[in-house]
């Protein structure tokens, strides 16, 4: 693609211009376009400083929410026999499991981006990738992320010298369902499908096996297929589990302003629904957004400041 046709698609695919050169790249090529990365840099310069003006106007003030999925790939290794309570050592590990491929899409955005290991299985782009977007954020949501996700990436990352922040703000939706419902099952699948959505695509392990020991691409746009799904219905599960946790950033103090304005949209439209305390008589006040009808918490004096703000 030359200049021109690079821009066009960044024109109809405005997300895209938030995105580096290297992946706009990865994206295109994986879309079966080939440029350069040259090219992708001077289109996402142009494509920014036309768009500048509009995004200043209308920019959001919503925090960075970013909805992410991984898929991995496992330990391929050498053993006697099969069976239970089987004793398999480290030693026995021929090849590093790694990171197939990650779905990601930033929160009340239509596009879904993903990047995949390169054609040796060699996951060292995606992770240089996707360390950045994580960056990028304000909160970052997976299912199981904290136990699992976040760990894999930065397991990965030290695997390949790539410097990753100590800690990200994270919103679990499994570990919210678990503490906070009492559901059937904690599965995304069956979330989503209680929650009156469409659920996850169905997959087996044989595609996997063609992704792994037959490098099948045909395999591997299936799976990408399939984990874009599962950041879609993640975005919704938590879209409504979101009310049952506090929240966990505060987007007034993103913005700059005080304290006193809502964690969750930075503004003072908020209301006081009731005053508690704790067993040890510290005050508390219940608050809601009212923009958005989440409920969060407020300290005494802070709630004593917002008061005198508002006269």
């Amino acid at each position: 693609m030359n200049l021109q046709e690079v821009k066009a698609f960044l024109t109809a695919k405005p997300g895209y211009c938030k995105e580096g050169a290297k992946r706009l790249r990865n994206h295109l090529k994986n879309k079966g376009f080939e440029t350069t990365i040259n090219i992708c840099k001077v289109a996402l310069k142009e494509c920014r400083e036309e768009l500048k003006s509009t995004f200043n106007k209308t920019k959001s003030r919503s925090p960075k929410i970013l909805i992410y999925d991984i898929e991995t790939s496992p330990n391929l290794g050498w053993f006697w026999r099969a069976g239970y309570k089987q004793n398999i050592s480290h030693d026995q590990i021929i090849k590093e499991r790694g990171i197939i491929c990650v779905s990601y899409k930033w929160l009340g955005e239509d596009e879904v981006y993903n990047l995949t290991w390169d054609k040796d299985q060699n996951d060292y782009f995606l992770v240089e990738q996707f360390v950045e977007v994580l960056n990028e954020s304000d909160l970052i949501v997976a299912h199981n992320g904290d136990r699992f996700d976040i760990k894999w990436l930065k397991t990965r990352a030290l695997y390949h010298r790539i410097p990753m922040l100590p800690n990200y703000k994270q919103f679990d939706t499994l570990k919210v369902a678990k503490s906070k419902l009492y559901l059937n099952s904690n599965r995304l699948d069956y979330i989503s499908k209680f929650l009156g959505h469409e659920g996850k695509i169905k997959t087996t392990i044989d595609l996997w096996l063609d992704i792994i020991f037959k490098n099948d691409r045909e395999a591997l746009n299936k799976m990408l297929e399939y984990c874009d799904e599962d950041v879609r219905q993640l975005e919704k599960v938590y879209n409504e589990l979101k009310y049952l946790d506090n929240p966990s950033y505060h987007a007034g103090v993103i913005f700059g302003e005080v304290k006193q304005t809502s964690p969750i949209t930075g503004t003072f439209d908020i209301e006081h629904i009731k005053t508690v305390s704790t067993n040890r008589g510290t005050v508390k006040h219940i608050m809601k957004d009212l923009e958005t009808q989440r409920i969060f918490e407020m300290s005494d004096t802070n709630y004593k400041k917002y008061l005198e703000i508002n006269k």
